[in-house]
């Protein structure tokens, strides 16, 4: 063979090898405007999940700013105070493995009509723009969250609301296609307190509770009890405040079931806060921790993103919480052995669930909480409060004048509160005769 034959040869082949390159190239790579993610595949090929350390949540609401700090994630807008884990970690899943389960090819051009537009002023338009990034700041994934998809419902503020189906979703990234999912993610928000752990003050065993007048340090009332199954008596009492201990009885389970709406950045706090109005609760416990609550009206307030303005009926709280804990446990007269040793780890683990629980109470000093009126409502009330209320006269409440309807007849011995006679003629029952067969033998 000639070395001009092999030459050219060796050229063909290498022509050929080429144009499978570029054929086999042609077939791996989408065609142009075609949906890089096809249904079924996640939207991201590879979600870094590991490496979020913060993420930002722009909308019209506003934008919260979640940052891992220490290894926990805390709010930016509200004075880094911690998030609610279990909300962000959920995020980030949903994130990892949310599906396509369609695509609109070359939407990204008119995405507004999808709620996908960062620029529209209107919510419906705009939507969410969630960042995520590394603990370096480098910006890991975006995406833009848009409306919801089916049941008419176009806000993507309420994308669970009218049937919805899923929602629009853009990868920054991946600007081949507008995605739908079957995922809502009718939990995030750009509203920095919805974000907020809602771990809140629990009070347990009261065993007195004082309150001064609102703008004074004078005492106005105080409650006290020997033990946790007593109603509180009132100190002082005199007769005129014909005092009834059954009124007592909310501040048996003070701040059990409470919770806060919002928590109020520092810089906030003074311009929001009637301080002129200020009252100071203190409650003691039978497990000698001791509760000094500030609490405030608060202003009316023009609402913006990052500081909403508190409702008419809020008030702002704050809390500080002493302890002086036992060391030992008092033991009883002629206790057994084997019962004091069951007593005595029974008191060790308390004592540990006490320490605990006084670690989580102060983590909230230097805070200002925005809570609701009813959720103080045993503590802003006045000395009147603990009055015995007089009985209606004529009977309950709501019963006097009541008639009975036409027909009607009331039961012998009964008769209408406040002596209202029933309305209408009686109604007599009369019951036929009942036949009873003879006894003692065949008819004949």
């Amino acid at each position: 063979m000639s070395k001009r034959l092999v030459i050219l040869l060796w050229v063909i082949a290498a022509a050929l090898g080429g144009l499978v390159y570029v054929v086999k190239s042609g077939q791996n790579a989408p065609a142009k405007g075609a949906a890089a993610r096809k249904s079924g595949q996640t939207l991201f090929e590879s979600f870094p999940a590991t490496d979020v350390s913060a993420i930002t949540i722009s909308g019209t609401d506003g934008t919260a700013h979640l940052v891992k700090k220490d290894g926990k994630w805390t709010i930016t807008e509200r004075d880094a105070y911690p998030a609610n884990t279990q909300a962000v970690n959920e995020l980030i899943r949903t994130i990892t493995d949310v599906k396509v389960v369609g695509a609109i090819e070359g939407a990204t051009s008119f995405a507004s009509r999808f709620g996908i537009d960062p620029s529209a002023a209107k919510s419906e338009d705009r939507g969410l723009e969630v960042t995520f990034a590394n603990a370096g700041g480098t910006e890991i994934a975006k995406v833009s969250l848009g409306k919801s998809i089916g049941g008419g419902q176009a806000n993507p503020m309420n994308p669970m609301g009218g049937g919805s189906t899923g929602r629009f979703i853009l990868n920054a990234a991946d600007k081949s296609a507008v995605y739908k999912t079957s995922e809502m993610f009718g939990a995030v928000s750009s509203d920095a307190k919805t974000w907020l752990s809602d771990e809140f003050l629990k009070v347990e065993k009261p065993k007195s509770v004082a309150v001064t007048a609102p703008g004074k340090a004078d005492i106005l009332w105080k409650v006290s009890r020997d033990n946790e199954e007593a109603n509180f008596n009132l100190e002082n009492a005199k007769p005129e405040d014909n005092f009834d201990p059954t009124t007592t009885t909310g501040l048996k389970t003070l701040f059990s079931f409470a919770k806060f709406d919002d928590v109020v950045p520092a810089a906030d706090v003074e311009k929001r806060a009637q301080s002129d109005q200020k009252r100071v609760a203190t409650v003691e416990t039978f497990e000698g921790s001791t509760y000094t609550l500030t609490i405030t009206p608060a202003k009316a307030a023009e609402a913006k993103p990052d500081a909403p303005a508190a409702s008419a009926d809020s008030y702002l709280l704050t809390v500080d919480v002493t302890a002086t804990l036992p060391t030992e446990r008092k033991k009883e007269a002629d206790e057994k052995p084997e019962d004091a040793k069951a007593k005595d780890e029974a008191f060790a683990k308390r004592l540990t669930e006490l320490k605990e629980k006084l670690a989580k109470d102060q983590s909230f000093k230097g805070r200002t909480f925005e809570v609701r009126e009813y959720a103080l409502d045993s503590l802003i009330k006045g000395r009147d409060s603990f009055k015995k209320q007089a009985a209606p006269a004529g009977g309950p409440q709501g019963m006097q004048g009541m008639q009975l309807p036409p027909g009607m007849q009331l039961p012998p011995g009964m008769s209408m509160p406040g002596g209202a006679a029933p309305r209408g003629a009686p109604v007599e029952a009369v019951t036929p005769p009942i036949e009873v067969p003879a006894q003692g033998g065949d008819d004949k």
